[in-house]
């Protein structure tokens, strides 16, 4: 297995993201976008794109804050995630931008492209395709997707898998029901799965350690979830 780390801007922001691949593969593969819980590009992204890696895709965990900056809780992060969902047009840019600097990697088959996201980062995936990144599949965790813009209507193109906590007391319902009427509306290929006993950030083994209502691991979802995923991608990746 083989990483490193790559610079890359939007406008004066420079973002370092993390690639990371199988070397004992030839030719370029699939590659697979991350985008990382609010907190910024953490070990639980960087184990995402190193289980992806060994999956035979190459992985890009992005950088949403700049620097790499990794906040240590809710609060200091809070700042950052709402000037960003105040400015979804820099928000969208820095989602895009990670793409292109995925698909310009040697090791990359830029035709063959996905991307997954954890809470914020799941929103992330939505914005990313939305402007109509050519995305073959998406798949979000624990994500508090917000509501379309005017102008995105038609332009998602990709598979869609959203797995969810059904005890997440972040997601909102009605938040669910506008994008999956979003993706009725567009006729899209997607799915919608709901883990009995799991609550917010139920990927992440230290999610309890933050002493949050509401968020806490489960390994049984995160295992059914990723198990998801994988079947997703297999399916997308093949046509």
């Amino acid at each position: 297995m083989k990483s490193r780390k790559i610079e890359y801007r939007v406008g004066d922001t420079v973002l370092v993201g993390y690639l990371a691949w199988d070397d004992a593969r030839s030719g370029p593969r699939p590659g697979v976008l991350v985008f990382p819980e609010a907190f910024g590009l953490n070990e639980h992204a960087r184990l995402r794109a190193d289980r992806l890696a060994q999956l035979g895709y190459v992985a890009f965990a992005a950088d949403l804050h700049g620097q790499g900056k990794v906040y240590p809780d809710l609060p200091s992060v809070m700042p950052a995630i709402k000037a960003l969902y105040g400015d979804r047009e820099q928000w969208r840019q820095r989602a895009r931008s990670a793409f292109d600097t995925l698909i310009a990697q040697p090791e990359v088959d830029a035709q063959r492209t996905a991307a997954i996201g954890f809470c914020f980062g799941g929103a992330t995936c939505f914005e990313l395709a939305r402007i109509g990144a050519p995305l073959a599949a998406i798949a979000t965790f624990h994500a508090g997707i917000l509501p379309e813009q005017a102008g995105d209507a038609g332009r998602m193109q990709a598979r869609v898998l959203i797995c969810n906590g059904a005890d997440d007391p972040v997601v909102k319902k009605d938040a669910l029901e506008a994008v999956t009427a979003e993706l009725r509306r567009d006729r899209l290929d997607w799915q919608l799965i709901q883990y009995g006993s799991a609550s917010h950030s139920f990927t992440d083994p230290t999610a309890d350690q933050r002493g949050m209502p509401g968020f806490g691991y489960n390994a049984l979802a995160e295992a059914r979830s990723w198990a998801t995923m994988r079947a997703l991608f297999e399916d997308a990746f093949q046509r």
